[in-house]
């Protein structure tokens, strides 16, 4: 059911220079991605460009909001206009979305089915009637400053408009992508259209569904409830209640175990959640974090993880299969992921990085391309998340003259760089094409030295974090496994690695509470500036590691631009900026 048929073109008919356009816009993270026969051009979420956090609310009122921007970024990537593209593929699909039947005005596809099982909205008609116009809003609805793109566009074509089911979407994400010739793909998120977890079995560029867990029975949701009981904003928050975590002891765990409870095909239940009832008042957002909310989160994040490790062995059992894909917004648990890599039963292990709904926009994109050009062969992996925007020197340079800011070019940037950071200062990064997902990567990112103790406070300080929050240390691929163990390649920084015995007070600030961190593993070949750099912090100090945050402040989206850029380095305590071969400093 979730393999829905998508109209496509037969292979006569696909000439060279196809382009697929992606598109997540139902729920929240909006994104665009544009394919050119299977190769990935462009990829970029909403906020990057209207610079509100996630783009908007998952909410029916907003449903209608189609991520233009970051549409009209990856037409002028690829320098074509709308009608130049000849697929389109939106991250979900209508037919399956459950809207109770008397609530319904609107005509319904056929195949969809109807059950009142209490967990629908009395406004699933608007969002439903969104949904289906979504062909409609985006050749008629452009903002007027966009709009040159679109020109022309009729939402009958001359591009052919496919809904993409969302946990398809996201399972193409997880698979296309990745590095396997076949594999298992595991899909977890807070919901699609109905589905909350799904199973595939995958090989050359498709995929089959296996099983299904249904609303609504969702951990990503439990996640959710639990990250809005303890005062954090739900679908966005989540990674500060597994930082939490941490700090706690799972006293609560016995509490969460009855309300998950795991079958024997796959699927799980999830019982009554009162959670007040059973854990007292809700925290106050704002209010003091006490005992009890560091051991629920701790709690919730040990069951998270055995519940998981559960289904991924029933996955394996069922698919003989040595390579597991992972995707979903619950795949960005890196704690999780982790002990999926260390205890889980298969070989290898590969999570999208952009594997929140983001993430269904490219997986949309490439399931739809491949469809279309009849091939079994994947052209595209993704070896690195550099697929934003990036500015040339004359257009950063021509804007810090219009600021009137003081800037240098150095003879050498990444020397002079190096020199700042081993003196203790704290630099804005801003180099090439902007990260695609939610974990800042080299290219738009706030360095620090890992040696100093009181640096993770500072960076903490300068972004307005929670001070219990960690910062990830990004260290040289090939001297990785002397700094963390197991150490294994992580270029997007979606596993914890501990921190290698006698290594903890020399980088103190790299190191969480209970001894791990989230690592990054950077090879020359994919940001040789980014890899200079560290090589360059390694022989003034001889530790190959720096701390790496995303380049925002708290509730902002990371900086896109280069005026994004300059803002934020100056309405904060950042000590220096290097952007471009450009450097900024303020006086000490």
């Amino acid at each position: 059911m979730l393999q829905a048929a998508l109209q496509t073109r037969s292979a006569a008919e696909v000439e060279p220079g196809m382009y697929t356009l992606g598109i997540n816009a139902a729920y929240h993270d909006s994104s665009a991605c544009l394919v050119q026969d299977g190769i990935v051009i462009a990829a970029a979420e909403e906020e990057r460009f209207t610079r509100a956090k996630h783009a908007k609310r998952a909410t029916p009122f907003t449903a209608y909001e189609l991520p233009f921007l970051a549409i009209d970024f990856c037409l002028r990537q690829a320098g074509i206009q709308l009608n130049d593209v000849h697929h389109v593929g939106y991250s979900f699909a209508p037919s399956l979305y459950h809207t109770p039947p008397d609530t319904v005005t609107l005509p319904v596809h056929p195949s969809a089915a109807h059950p009142q099982d209490g967990w629908e909205s009395p406004w699933s008609p608007l969002f439903y009637s969104y949904l289906v116009n979504a062909p409609r809003q985006l050749a008629g609805g452009a903002p007027h400053h966009v709009r040159e793109r679109f020109e022309g566009a009729r939402h009958d074509g001359p591009w052919r408009w496919h809904f993409v089911p969302h946990h398809l979407a996201h399972a193409a994400s997880a698979f296309l992508p990745s590095p396997f010739e076949e594999a298992a793909v595991l899909v977890l998120d807070g919901r699609g259209e109905k589905a909350t977890t799904t199973y595939w079995t995958a090989s050359g560029s498709r995929l089959s569904p296996l099983q299904e867990v249904h609303m609504p029975h969702s951990l990503g949701l439990l996640y959710e409830q639990v990250t809005e009981y303890l005062g954090f904003l739900p679908s966005s928050d989540e990674y500060k209640v597994m930082a939490l975590a941490s700090y706690g002891r799972p006293r609560f765990a016995a509490e969460f175990r009855r309300m998950v409870r795991v079958l024997s095909n796959g699927c799980y239940a999830i019982g009554a959640t009162a959670l007040a009832a059973s854990f007292g008042e809700p925290r106050r957002k704002g209010a003091p974090l006490e005992e009890r909310h560091f051991d629920l989160a701790a709690s919730l994040q040990q069951v998270l993880e055995e519940t998981v490790l559960c289904l991924v062995r029933w996955l394996h059992s069922s698919t003989d299969v040595r390579s597991l894909c992972l995707a979903g917004g619950v795949a960005l648990n890196c704690v999780m992921n982790a002990r999926l890599r260390d205890e889980g039963p298969f070989e290898e292990l590969w999570v999208q990085p952009a594997a929140g709904d983001a993430g269904t926009a490219l997986g949309a994109a490439l399931v739809v391309d491949a469809d279309a050009r009849r091939d079994d062969t994947r052209p595209w992996r993704m070896r690195d998340a550099y697929l934003g925007p990036a500015y040339s020197d004359d257009e950063i340079e021509e804007l810090m003259r219009w600021a009137g800011v003081p800037y240098c070019r150095p003879a050498s940037l990444v020397e002079k760089a190096a020199e700042l950071l081993a003196a203790g200062r704290v630099l804005g990064w801003f180099q090439g094409r902007m990260e695609f997902g939610p974990r800042a990567l080299g290219a738009r990112s706030i360095l620090a030295s890992p040696l100093l103790p009181w640096m993770k406070e500072r960076m903490n300080d300068i972004k307005g974090r929670e001070e219990f929050r960690p910062v990830a240390p990004v260290v040289l691929a090939h001297q990785a496994a002397e700094w963390f163990h197991p150490a294994r390649p992580s270029p997007f920084m979606l596993f914890v690695d501990k921190v290698a015995p006698g290594k903890e007070d020399v980088i103190p600030s790299a190191v969480h509470i209970d001894g791990t961190a989230r690592i990054q593993t950077i090879q020359r070949e994919r940001h040789p500036l980014y890899y200079d750099l560290i090589a360059a912090f390694a022989r003034r100090t001889g530790v190959p590691v720096l701390i790496n945050t995303s380049f925002n402040t708290r509730s902002q989206p990371i900086v896109a631009t280069p005026r994004d850029a300059l803002e934020s380095f100056w309405t904060t305590p950042l000590d220096a900026l290097a952007i471009g071969p450009f450097l900024l400093e303020k006086k000490q």
